[in-house]
C-alpha cells in the first residue's frame, strides 16, 4: 500500500465522477488517499484514507464498489444523488446484509438505473447500507415484490 499518484488520483476521480456522478471523485479521493494494488495484476484494487476503506475497484469493469465510509463522505458531500429510502422498521434486517425489497423503499432517485452503486438509507436518514440497483428508481417505487438493491455492504457492527 502507498499514497496514490498524482495519475491515479485523476483516474480514480474520473471513474468517480462518471460512475457516481460530477463532483463525487473530489469528494472521496484526496492526496490522503492509499492505495493497494493486486498481487496478481498490479491494478489498483483496494482504495483507503485514514485508515478506512472508501471503495474497491471492481476487477470486471473498472467500477467503484462503495464501502459504508465511501458512503459516509458522499453523504456529506451532498452530491451523491443514488439513495434508496426504505421503511424504518427494516432497518435491522438491512443493517445485517439483507436484500432491500421493492415493497419497503418508500422513495428512491429518479436518476438511478439498474446496476448503478446506491446508498440505502431508512426514514430517519440513518445509513444502512451500500449496494447495488436491480431496479430503476421509479420501478422501485412502482413494483411490489423483488429485491430492489443488492446489499454489499451492511451497517452492522461486528
Amino acid at each position: 500500500m502507498r499514497k496514490a499518484t498524482t495519475e491515479e488520483l485523476v483516474k480514480l476521480k474520473g471513474i468517480a465522477n462518471y460512475q457516481l456522478g460530477r463532483g463525487t471523485g473530489e469528494v472521496l479521493f484526496t492526496r490522503k488517499t492509499i492505495v493497494a494494488h493486486s498481487s496478481r495484476t498490479g491494478r489498483m484494487r483496494y482504495l483507503y484514507r485514514d485508515g478506512k476503506l472508501l471503495a474497491t475497484l471492481r476487477p470486471t469493469d473498472g467500477m467503484l464498489a462503495l464501502s459504508l465510509e465511501g458512503a459516509r463522505l458522499l453523504m456529506r458531500g451532498d452530491c451523491f444523488k443514488n439513495v434508496v429510502t426504505v421503511q424504518t422498521d427494516v432497518s435491522d434486517f438491512i443493517r445485517l446484509g439483507r436484500n432491500v425489497f421493492a415493497k419497503h423503499v418508500r422513495q428512491a432517485s429518479p436518476t438511478i438505473r439498474p446496476e448503478d452503486e446506491v446508498i440505502v438509507v431508512n426514514e430517519r436518514g440513518e445509513l444502512l447500507a451500500t449496494g447495488r440497483a436491480f431496479l430503476s428508481g421509479e420501478e422501485m417505487l412502482s413494483f411490489k415484490r423483488g429485491v430492489a438493491v443488492k446489499v454489499r455492504h451492511g451497517s452492522c457492527e461486528f
